[in-house]
């Protein structure tokens, strides 16, 4: 396989690229053509011709205040910035006279009498645009000195006279992975813009005039930790100095080469730079180049990549006859002979279909291919399932039924072109903070905000963003509301009448239209039940239909409930509605959780669907994978995980190889997934931690992190990505080596063909030649483009952007009735309260990577929201230990009293095992995909003294369970 080569014209053109006419221009004696509206300084880099600067960078728009990019322009007077100068037809520039030449070694000299001439001990040496700079000018001396008593004086903590000086600034050096030295900053504003126009958080400011001017973060220590500063990285990105900077280029030095590769957290899919020296990974860049991120990203992305090497990480295999032992670490060999005989035992005791799979979307679609392979060709039957299924399984099926294909309609760019955006039961800042920062700039452009949520997320009121519409809804009542939506759009006449006739089912919209007419949908009719004001809902609904190009994006608190899959076919019915499918700036998109859940899903994962979403009871599509894989392949539908753990249970299933998942710890009814593993006399988990699930496994198998690895991932918006091996795996194998070896040890024996894939990019040929939707991809076209978007085929050969362009993939769009029906979970006298759970931003879905990494400066445990109403009721204090309660167990936390939850409604995260927030999520699930109602549990708070006996039981069980016998002399 040969290596990735970055593209030859990676530079930095200086100031963002234009889309207009055509203007022709002469530089330097070089004509040159670009777009109307390009800076002067941008069209002499595509003419190849450099023009020094310090405040331009083509990820901001520009701000001429360095002054070092003076030209002359024919005709002008004086020597104007070529960042902040559009061209204009016929333009004579030069960019090199003599003249421009003297101005800018001046300004340059001004810059430099104010720095640390430390060049040779500085952490930026080699990699300083201020140093490229000086010698871009030709600056040899420096006549200046810096105000008092000589050069950059006034950083220093004690004048000539031995007096504190009262204008000098201490390094900042409390957020945990980089900073910032006052000394250093030449004021060029490219953190202060950054902070604004990319990430849109808006926490830096300028402080002071002259010499005495600095980048100020703010908070109530005037430090980046105490800031409003969310850690993303844009102001490092952005510094062209040794002012802000990587704790880790600073301890570890300047970083000498650069593998492109995908992030594996959200599923939002950002491409990173992984920079090195040698084998050791001193940073991780986003890449400019990566068409979800757009050279962006967030603190997990940026900064917490050191789980790869904690001290916890297993990297040898070991075994244990029952799970009372300890641990024993043996060869690879004897571990996946020792699992193969007990697999091979299981089933020739209980039969083929008493063993499954489990694979997770954290891990590539090669790795999820192999997984579902192994149970249907190796185990011989349909057992398979994915973390998909506790998260975004009722897209698939919601989707799939209304519009033909079980994925999102967009890709992300799609967001600078909406009018509207309808955000419900998602909170992208924290759970998609990258896409966040996009959707906040279409924001700050005039775009209006419905959000649709229980609680006050930051987009419903935060600086420079506000929602036109919060629709505060009790949990469990999302059909409602949409529902009632559709009702005030169909009664108004406001629907696209145009578009239902031409793209969708016209009997079919007629029964939908006469059900969702009927006053019982009205929102005055199901206000009560929602808690949504009638009038505001109304007013949402108008400003949805009206307001133009209307873009629907959704997460859990869609999916994760009784009716997801029903809320899901009721989003997609408003889409159609209003003709907001198949075009930029509308659609229906799911935000999905972690970084390959489309992946996974459409690797075959599902019990009862081959690769693509083809149901493995179609003889046509059978064969296709018989041929392939040269075994029979049982027609009849596997277990999900609920059903595989009731099942174990109840004594019939009794083997699970799990891959990269933790289903003890984000798996509902915590006590139901322990007894379910207890029972089984095989469970095999591969994992990089010895997570909460292997405390009840018999094999550990030790896995590989995405730095390890070759492979794919496909994010939310169907955008297929190359994860790139940035060193060696530490356990000598990468995740789908260890499937492969695990599937021989099986095979052998038996006289069947071994797997012999010695890249993973044979996987992926195999794939596309099984697949439809991936038929056209191939490592070398994703090579070529960067990415694609499935499906990607003949009809398609460079993807596809956006769906249901000309038509849905079904045919005609298909309205559905979305009858509203209650959960079983109510609240009562006992249980008053209803829980609804989410992520923050530092942290990610189990924490298994993310709390091994100082991102638990942010979040070292979880807490519950509660109303000051509800908490005074109960004497409860922000901070105090409280006791929560269900019908299906309790824990114990801290609270925090807020009102960005409603009254009756507590909330909490599920990042940290200690809590154990499952433990009291019930067993209620979407009906028709099984996807667990995590979103509304009826729970009772009172306080409490501290953990509560099952805590304390949990605690110690995990310390035996974590045993490792010393390794043998």
């Amino acid at each position: 396989m040969k290596d990735f080569i970055l593209p030859a014209d990676a530079r930095d053109m200086g100031t963002p690229a234009r889309q207009g006419a055509p203007v022709t221009l002469l530089i330097d004696g070089v004509e040159v053509t670009v777009p109307e509206g390009t800076s002067v300084m941008r069209a002499a880099a595509e003419a190849g011709i450099s023009v020094p600067r310090l405040c331009a960078t083509d990820s901001l728009e520009a701000f001429g205040s360095c002054r070092l990019c003076a030209v002359e322009i024919e005709g002008r007077r004086g020597t104007p910035a070529s960042c902040t100068t559009p061209v204009s037809a016929g333009m004579v520039v030069r960019t090199q006279s003599e003249k421009v030449r003297r101005i800018r070694r001046g300004v340059m000299e001004l810059y430099i009498s104010d720095h640390p001439l430390d060049c040779l001990t500085c952490s930026a040496n080699g990699d300083c645009e201020l140093q490229d700079m000086a010698g871009a000018v030709g600056l040899r001396e420096v006549r200046y000195t810096a105000p008092e008593a000589g050069m950059v004086t006034h950083f220093k903590a004690r004048n000539t006279s031995g007096e504190v000086n009262p204008d000098w600034r201490p390094k900042d050096d409390s957020n945990p992975y980089f900073s910032y030295d006052p000394s250093k900053c030449i004021v060029c504003n490219r953190c202060v813009r950054a902070c604004e126009e990319v990430q849109g958080t808006f926490a830096l400011t300028i402080e002071g005039r002259g010499f005495d001017s600095r980048v100020k973060a703010g908070g109530p220590e005037d430090d980046f930790l105490t800031s409003d500063c969310v850690s993303c990285g844009a102001c490092v990105q952005a510094c062209p100095t040794a002012t802000l900077q990587e704790k880790s280029v600073i301890e570890l030095g300047t970083p000498e080469r650069s593998v492109v590769t995908t992030c594996a957290y959200c599923g939002v899919g950002c491409s990173f730079k992984a920079e090195l020296q040698g084998d050791q990974l001193v940073r991780m860049v986003p890449w400019k180049d990566g068409k979800a991120n757009r050279g962006h990203s967030c603190v997990k992305g940026r900064f917490a990549y050191g789980y790869a090497a904690h001290r916890d990480r297993i990297l040898s295999p070991m075994i244990r006859d029952r799970i009372e032992d300890p641990w024993r670490e043996v060869s690879w060999d004897e571990a996946l002979r020792f699992a193969a005989d007990r697999m091979r035992g299981v089933q020739q005791t209980y039969g083929a279909k008493s063993v499954g799979v489990i694979t997770s979307s954290r891990c590539t679609n090669e790795e999820a291919y192999l997984v579902q392979k192994l149970t249907r060709a190796v185990f011989g039957n349909n057992n398979t399932d994915t973390c998909a299924r506790v998260c975004h399984s009722p897209t698939g099926y919601g989707l799939g039924q209304t519009f033909g294909t079980s994925a999102g309609t967009q890709d992300f760019d799609s967001v600078a072109h909406t009018d509207v955006v309808l955000v419900i039961g998602a909170n992208p800042t924290d759970g998609h903070p990258v896409f966040a920062s996009r959707l906040k700039k279409r924001l700050r452009q005039g775009a209006q905000l419905i959000v649709i949520d229980p609680r006050r997320i930051d987009l419903v009121k935060s600086p420079h963003v506000r929602a036109a519409h919060h629709l505060a809804l009790t949990p469990g009542t999302n059909v409602a509301v949409v529902t009632a939506l559709a009702h005030v759009i169909v009664t108004e006449g406001l629907m696209d009448e145009a578009f239902i006739r031409e793209r969708c089912d016209w009997d079919e919209f007629q029964h939908y239209a006469e059900f969702v007419s009927e006053a019982r949908h009205s929102p005055e009719a199901v206000a009560l039940l929602t808690g949504v004001n009638a009038q505001e809902l109304r007013a949402a609904a108008r400003l949805f239909a009206t307001g133009g190009n209307g873009a629907i994006y959704y997460g859990l608190g869609v999916t994760e409930h009784s009716q997801g899959s029903t809320t899901v076919m009721a989003i997609a019915n408003l889409a159609m509605l209003t003709g907001n499918v198949g075009r930029p700036g509308v659609g229906v998109n799911p935000l999905r959780g972690q970084n390959n859940v489309q992946g996974s899903c459409d690797m075959g994962s599902f019990p009862h669907e081959l690769p693509g979403y083809r149901h493995v009871k179609g003889p046509e599509v059978r064969d296709i994978f018989q041929q392939a894989w040269g075994v029979e392949i049982d027609p009849e539908p596997g277990l999900r995980i609920p059903n595989m753990l009731d099942a174990a249970v109840a004594g019939s299933f009794k083997g699970l190889y799990c891959q990269g998942e933790d289903i003890l710890q984000s798996d509902p009814d915590t006590k139901h997934v322990a007894a379910g593993l207890a029972a089984m006399d095989c469970v095999i988990v591969h994992d990089l931690f010895l997570n909460e699930t292997a405390h009840y496994a018999h094999v550990f198998l030790p896995g590989s992190s995405f730095l390890e690895k070759n492979g794919t991932f496909t994010n939310a918006e169907r955008r297929i990505n190359r994860v790139r091996k940035v060193m060696a795996p530490r356990n000598g194998h990468e995740d789908w080596e260890v499937t492969q070896l695990l599937a021989n040890a099986l095979l052998e024996g038996t006289g069947r063909p071994l797997w012999s894939y010695t890249h993973p990019e044979q996987i992926m040929a195999e794939i596309a030649a099984t697949t439809p939707s991936f038929a056209g991809v191939s490592y070398d076209l994703l090579d070529r483009l960067g990415s694609v978007q499935w499906p990607c085929n003949d009809d398609h050969p460079e993807g596809t952007p956006l769906m249901h362009v000309d038509g849905f993939m079904r045919g005609k769009g298909r309205f559905i009735v979305t009858e509203y029906v209650a959960t079983h979970e109510r609240s009562g006298p006992r249980f008053p309260l209803l829980l609804t759970t989410g992520r923050i931003l530092s942290q990610y879905n189990v924490g298994a990577q993310t709390r091994r990494t100082h991102n638990v400066l942010w979040h070292e445990e979880d807490l519950l929201e509660i109303h000051p109403h509800d908490a005074d009721n109960r004497g409860v204090k922000n901070g105090d230990w409280v006791r929560l309660a269900s019908r299906a167990g309790e824990t114990t936390l801290r609270a925090t009293v807020t009102d960005r939850v409603s009254p009756g409604v507590v909330y909490t995260t599920f990042h940290h095992p200690d809590t154990q927030a499952n433990v009291i999520t019930t067993d209620h699930s979407d009906w028709a995909t099984n996807c667990p109602e995590y979103k509304v549990t009826a729970v009772q708070v009172s306080p409490s003294n501290g953990p509560t006996e099952w805590q304390e039981r949990y605690a110690a069980q995990a310390v035996q369970a974590r045993r490792i016998l010393p390794a043998a002399e």
